[in-house]
């Protein structure tokens, strides 16, 4: 019998399978895609939101901008790989958003992640109720959703993906340090601060400033005085043997090297922060924590990692250490 880890696992990798092929694709081809069933958002979404979304299409022919509605809930949705405000303002403006004033409408993005679109302001003619930074959604927002259901109702969403996209859960995974270190830091009272703190701040507003970190500012200055616990609990770490604290910070170096070139401040911390939360869930040793608990730990790891020169450029004379 499979776990919550395995279930979520399967989930994670089919829906971001289905992600990828649709991003190359340009667009949504149910067929091209061999997807079972034209409606597999819309009873995905029933199952994993509790909607009673159905088919507008079916009901009236080509109806723009609109693809599923739940007369019950009061919801309009357009689910598109094409993930951009003008996307977004273009279905607000057709006159189906007026008919349906008092229906909430809603943005799935497939394909792409949406985090930016829901930071944006939009033109909204015809006033339906539409919150971005509540319902815009995408596949990281949709995993994290599944994340947090017990396993039961992940089990069912399991079986729906399975018999509609096919394949078997890979349950061949790995022990990582990564996933061990976690564990060690969310037994830690982070409430409280180490009295013998040694980092000079002054040197890491420096960096904050030398990479353009104006969004993240906040988090490193939260996370970083909890730096000499981090090096008291490596220095622990590392009795357990060789190269354990090391791997972990190599793990977070190498994600911050893979996203460099694409990303770039802000954007490419965040995505450390991402990849590495990622690569815990993935790990067979991981014992799964609630979602807010795992991301303490990872903004912790992550600061340290910042501040001990092994992500991000560091200005001239960089000492983050006090003497």
């Amino acid at each position: 019998m499979m776990n919550r880890s395995q279930y979520f696992d399967y989930i994670d990798e089919k829906l971001h399978t289905l992600a990828s092929r649709i991003n190359s694709r340009g667009k949504l081809n149910i067929l091209d895609l061999h997807v079972h069933s034209e409606n597999f958002y819309l009873y995905f979404f029933n199952e994993l939101y509790g909607w009673n979304l159905s088919n507008l299409n079916k009901q009236l022919q080509n109806v723009e901008a609109i693809d599923l509605i739940d007369h019950t809930n009061k919801l309009l949705i357009q689910v598109s790989a094409t993930s951009t405000k003008q996307k977004i303002e273009s279905a607000l403006n057709k006159d189906i958003i007026k008919r349906h004033h008092s229906f909430t409408f809603k943005f799935i993005s497939i394909s792409k992640d949406a985090n930016d679109l829901r930071k944006m302001k939009y033109t909204n003619p015809h006033n339906i109720i539409f919150d971005p930074s509540n319902d815009i959604y995408d596949t990281a927002s949709i995993l994290n959703n599944i994340l947090s259901l017990d396993i039961d109702h992940q089990k069912r969403i399991y079986e729906f993906i399975k018999k509609e996209l096919g394949g078997e859960v890979n349950i061949a995974k790995l022990d990582s340090n990564l996933a061990t270190i976690i564990d060690i830091l969310s037994k830690e009272d982070w409430d409280t601060q180490d009295p013998r703190e040694s980092i000079n701040s002054y040197e890491i507003d420096r960096k904050i400033s030398f990479n353009n970190l104006d969004a993240v500012k906040d988090i490193i200055n939260d996370f970083k005085i909890h730096h000499s616990r981090v090096d008291k609990i490596y220095s622990e770490f590392d009795k357990m043997g060789n190269n354990k604290s090391g791997s972990v910070l190599g793990t977070i170096r190498n994600e911050y090297i893979k996203v460099k070139k694409t990303l770039h401040d802000d954007d490419l911390f965040f995505q450390v922060l991402e990849n590495i939360k990622e690569k815990t869930i993935r790990s067979a040793n991981y014992i799964r924590l609630p979602i807010d608990e795992l991301e303490l730990c990872i903004n912790i790891l992550v600061v340290d990692a910042f501040i001990r020169c092994k992500i991000f450029k560091n200005p001239e004379g960089y000492k983050y250490a006090t003497t």
